[in-house]
């Protein structure tokens, strides 16, 4: 294995990882991890099965230490939109610039927000199944939102920036190395 792929992995694991670290409700970097994987792992199955493994691995660990189960109903909707945040990683993985991986952002943000809140509309028994219902159900999730935009903001500039900072001064991670020769 390489060391840009080592430290690549390292990443996407340490950041699923935080998830186990006290952190205000839905501020972690799960869609930057996988917005940062889907952008630079270079295998597309290793893109998508490491960020899902990494959140698998860090539910197990809450649901045996936090929530008292092992697996929430709301994991495969979670797991879903996890998939989806990854796919648009992949859209901006030859384009990465600061504009994309901010409208990647929103829009994975924007994704995660309206997906999973239908579902707990839909699937739950929370709210009325009405669109007076489905009215509320998002209402009440807008804090939620607020949070979940600013973690996603905020990690995706560490995980991207910190990624660009460490390629520019460690030769053998670069994408491409160029020999020079005299």
């Amino acid at each position: 294995m390489n060391k840009r792929l080592i430290a690549l992995t390292g990443i996407v694991v340490a950041a699923a990882m935080t998830r186990l670290v006290p952190h205000p409700p839905n501020m972690t970097p799960i869609a930057a991890m996988a917005l940062f994987g889907g952008a630079f792992l270079p295998n597309r199955r290793l893109a998508y099965a490491l960020p899902l493994a990494a959140m698998l691995l860090s539910d197990i660990v809450l649901g045996m230490t936090l929530y008292g189960k092992a697996m929430l109903t709301s994991q495969p909707i979670v797991y879903a939109c996890l998939l989806g945040t990854v796919a648009m990683g992949n859209l901006i993985r030859d384009r990465r610039s600061v504009l994309n991986v901010g409208v990647v952002t929103l829009a994975s943000s924007l994704m995660f927000f309206v997906v999973t809140n239908f579902a707990v509309w839909a699937a739950g028994s929370l709210y009325p199944r009405t669109l007076a219902g489905l009215v509320v159900c998002f209402t009440a999730a807008v804090p939620f939102f607020r949070n979940s935009l600013i973690g996603d903001m905020a990690f995706t500039a560490i995980l991207f920036g910190g990624f660009a900072l460490l390629e520019n001064s460690v030769i053998s991670l670069r994408e491409k190395q160029q020999i020079v020769t005299a």
